[in-house]
């Protein structure tokens, strides 16, 4: 049986299609539609529900040495209030997860885990704990609103301080004030805009959402869901848990390597990675050239031979043609090499392209 977020009646009353994503009833889009949705984050603004989003904690002396252990990326030298993106490996270097660290203090880390994972990834962590650390899953107790798009700066301004507003990058305001409801204010998102992630109690939730609508409709602010999100991330050549990355694929393979830090000391799928030698393969984009839409799982070819498979493909609605990324053998990787997809047994033309495809 799907579970609900705490802000499920806020889109039934938006007029949302609901489906069922990550055990979860969340909206795929709204009466606008995934196009209308898509261009206001690229052009004004969107919000959208993260709710199902995992979060879990490591509180405790060893905490950082926990998250180094757990984590492919550096987290030695993060201040207070910067967030990390990092894989998390599996001993054979391929991706247990993807996830975000936050560093609350030096005994106290956040970690931001797929949905879809989150039962997975907490056994996973608990299995591998050392020391004196307490790890505790949180997600029941946070919601989670993704304010995304060149105007988030503005609405968010018309409900807080500027003071209240992390100013870099992947860093956080702990204790926040967005319209007096108590938040964690995080400059991060998922669609390669400006914007911003806000985590509250879910009590909270439906007036932060309410609020955040009413004031930034003026500025083109409109409610958005899982089919924009997804056309967002592509877009911006942002890689997704179960196809760019799985418990097989390298975070060297989908192209993470800055987020892979192998002179930190030992952690969890090092040796895994090393172990692997040369890539093999690599993620690449792919440019449509010829007539068609190719989604996931579609073969790449080089001429007749099969090369590598595609992970995601759509519409580009920004952009306004069709993209794929794809896992192929590395040295057919550079750009402008001409390619061929298979769709629905016919094959369509494609060539190399660098990524990102979209770039703010």
């Amino acid at each position: 049986m799907e579970l609900k977020t705490p802000l499920y009646d806020c889109h039934v009353q938006c007029r949302g299609k609901i489906v069922p994503f990550a055990g979860y009833l969340l909206p795929v889009q709204y009466e606008s539609g995934v196009i209308t949705e898509h261009m206001a984050v690229r052009q004004a603004a969107g919000l959208f529900d993260v709710s199902h989003m995992g979060e879990v904690t490591l509180t405790g002396e060893d905490a950082l040495l926990n998250v180094q252990r757990l984590v492919t990326n550096d987290c030695s030298q993060m201040y207070d209030g910067q967030v990390k993106y990092s894989p998390m490996c599996n001993e054979t270097g391929g991706v247990v997860d993807d996830l975000l660290v936050y560093k609350l203090n030096q005994e106290n880390y956040l970690l931001v885990i797929n949905a879809a994972n989150r039962l997975k990834d907490v056994e996973w962590i608990k299995n591998h704990l050392t020391g004196r650390v307490t790890f505790k899953d949180i997600s029941e107790e946070v919601a989670q609103l993704a304010l995304q798009g060149p105007k988030a700066k503005e609405i968010m301004l018309k409900l807080t301080e500027v003071s209240e507003l992390p100013v870099k990058y992947y860093s956080f305001v702990e204790q926040g004030k967005v319209n007096g409801i108590s938040c964690l204010i995080s400059k991060t998102g998922y669609t390669g805009e400006e914007g911003y992630e806000l985590y509250c109690k879910p009590e909270d939730a439906k007036n932060l959402w309410n609020a955040l609508l009413e004031t930034g409709r003026e500025d083109g602010l409109i409610p958005c869901g899982l089919g924009a999100r997804d056309t967002l991330r592509l877009e911006a050549a942002m890689p997704l848990y179960g196809h760019e990355m799985n418990d097989t694929i390298s975070p060297l393979e989908t192209g993470l390597g800055f987020a892979v830090k192998f002179g930190k000391g030992d952690f969890i799928g090092k040796s895994g990675m090393e172990a692997r030698g040369e890539l093999k393969r690599k993620r690449v984009g792919l440019r449509i050239t010829g007539r068609g839409i190719a989604r996931e799982e579609c073969p790449v070819f080089f001429e007749n031979k099969q090369i590598g498979i595609t992970t995601s493909g759509t519409h580009c609605p920004y952009l306004g043609y069709p993209v794929a990324m794809a896992l192929i053998e590395s040295e057919y990787s550079i750009t402008g090499t001409k390619l061929s997809i298979e769709v629905r047994g016919r094959k369509i033309e494609a060539e190399v392209t660098a990524l990102p495809f979209y770039k703010r």
